[in-house]
């Protein structure tokens, strides 16, 4: 037969019983910080990574021009047998403002192409946003219905993918191009794909 249980016993196991629910609410609560805050949003995985770019054609945003030759829109084929830099943007899209002059400097390289889908935009904002900033782009693709950046994995704009010469997803970044991801990540992927088809 069992002892019987004191008032001081008791009130310990009542404690417990009481403090339970909340040491499970802290501890999910803190999971679920830690997967919202923890980590760099830069790092989301993309499905399409290893994969042949989507055999998405847009067209060419109305009035674009490049010394005097209108510049085209985004044509799969254009992926075969060069390196490119796929940048989804839009003159709405604040981050987009800030990386735009990275993408003008990185678009001196002349060993890859970089490639915009303009992305649910109107054709003179977006004409004005190039105008301020220079255009990087040799193609620009116009996605009105944001269909193609769908097929493309796009999570939200600014997104930049790296497409090998083989026409293979090769990197994507979620996010802005910026000056502390310019040359330590984005520059890094490029060259690797650079050197992959050499």
């Amino acid at each position: 037969m069992s002892a019987p249980t004191t008032s001081d016993e008791r009130s310990r196991r009542r404690r417990w019983v009481v403090a339970l629910p909340l040491i499970g609410f802290v501890a999910v609560a803190g999971l679920l910080l830690l997967r919202l805050y923890g980590g760099d949003p830069s790092k989301i995985p993309s499905a399409l990574i290893g994969r042949p770019a989507p055999q998405t054609v847009l067209p060419a945003l109305d009035g674009l021009v490049h010394n005097g030759a209108p510049v085209p829109g985004l044509d799969p084929a254009m992926f075969k047998g060069r390196v490119s830099v796929v940048n989804v943007w839009a003159s709405w899209c604040v981050p987009c403002h800030d990386e735009a002059p990275l993408l003008t400097a990185l678009a001196k390289d002349t060993r890859f192409q970089i490639v915009g889908i303009n992305y649910k935009d109107s054709p003179d904002n977006a004409r004005r946003f190039l105008g301020r900033y220079g255009n990087p782009f040799t193609a620009v693709g116009v996605d009105s219905n944001g269909r193609g950046s769908i097929e493309w994995g796009v999570y939200g704009v600014p997104e930049t993918f790296v497409v090998g010469r083989d026409g293979t997803i090769r990197y994507k970044l979620v996010g802005p191009v910026t000056p502390a991801n310019l040359d330590s990540v984005l520059k890094v992927e490029i060259d690797k794909a650079l050197k992959a088809g050499s």
